[in-house]
């Protein structure tokens, strides 16, 4: 009787699937929301939720850092839960769930189970035929891999997690966190959520729509604008968009976007993704040995002319004379991807 009883107080039950090399931050810190939302000082454990990794054998699941999780229940003991989350990890050829985990995933997905992807834990999904007709989100840092693997899908990857109905997906890391909250708050209350949050040192609540941090730049943008569009300049950098076009995509006009970076980073649209692409182009000609014409087509120039002039103009050299710099800086050295700084900085 008293097993049914707490039972009975969990709100919200959460059932994983933990793909081989899975991200060991993106689950800890989903389960910690969970564990946290009724805390009991150090007497913390499954009290309002309830949570269990699945798997179809007894072997341990090793994470992408080596640490290993011993799942707690066969596929075929499930029972009932209100999602099923998969944590994916390392990109690979290899399957990152075994067959019989494939089919449980899409039998949960028929019953109409609601499923959640985590960092990588998208890309399962989306093989696995899951994510048809939703909208999904990955990491910037996985961007290009998404759609180079799934080329008639556009991921959202300047948001830290997307709600479509029964698929939640997310960017991973902290954003694995700020998702597990959002359930929590849907099931247990607003209160439980950012207690949980704040207890794990993060101060706010963020929904969805919060821009990811996105990779570092010289200037770190403050507006949520402004950051979205910079996530999306860096997500087309062989083809670049029009500032007409990133202003049609954000839902705002170009004069509010111009303003709005004018504001917060000192500098125009334009100007930025020049930069960016500027940057790269650095980057590629320090840490490769590809040819200048490849490098920039690939970086958004028209040729290899073009990127000469752009370059030494933006940065006052030449990419050969750039190349020839670094090899004299250390010649026996590996170059770094560090990208080079902007001359308005």
């Amino acid at each position: 009787m008293a097993r049914l009883s707490a039972q009975s107080r969990r709100r919200l039950r959460v059932a994983f699937l933990l793909a081989d090399r899975f991200t060991l931050s993106a689950f800890a810190n989903f389960v910690d929301v969970l564990r946290l939302a009724a805390d009991e000082a150090d007497k913390s454990r499954p009290i309002l939720c309830d949570w269990t990794v699945l798997s179809d054998g007894a072997d341990m699941i090793r994470s992408s850092c080596g640490v290993r999780v011993q799942p707690d229940t066969r596929l075929r003991h499930a029972g009932n839960f209100d999602y099923l989350v998969v944590v994916g990890g390392l990109i690979s050829d290899r399957a990152a769930l075994s067959d019989a985990e494939v089919t449980f995933l899409r039998a949960a997905a028929a019953a109409g189970t609601p499923l959640v992807g985590l960092c990588t834990g998208v890309f399962i999904l989306q093989e696995a035929g899951l994510l048809k007709d939703y909208r999904c989100c990955v990491s910037w840092f996985h961007h290009q891999d998404f759609v180079d693997r799934f080329e008639t899908e556009l991921p959202v990857s300047e948001q830290i997690f997307v709600v479509d109905r029964d698929r939640l997906t997310c960017s991973g890391g902290h954003g694995a966190a700020h998702l597990a909250a959002f359930l929590v708050q849907r099931h247990i209350g607003q209160s439980a959520a950012i207690k949980s949050l704040n207890i794990m040192m993060i101060e706010d609540a963020l929904s969805g729509e919060r821009a990811q941090p996105g990779p570092l730049l010289p200037r770190k943008p403050k507006d949520e604008l402004v950051k979205r569009a910079v996530l999306r300049m860096q997500q087309h950098i062989e083809v670049p968009k029009t500032v007409e076009r990133l202003a049609q995509e954000l839902g705002v006009g170009r004069r509010t976007l111009e303003r709005r970076f004018l504001a917060d980073l000192k500098t125009s649209p334009q100007k930025l993704y020049l930069d960016l692409r500027i940057d790269k182009a650095m980057l590629r000609l320090r840490s490769s040995r590809d040819s200048i014409t490849s490098i920039a087509l690939a970086c958004g120039f028209c040729d290899a002319p073009h990127l000469a002039r752009t370059l030494k103009a933006e940065r006052g050299m030449t990419p050969a004379e750039y190349r020839k710099a670094q090899a004299r800086a250390d010649p026996d050295q590996p170059a770094v991807a560090v990208l080079a700084p902007s001359s308005t900085s």
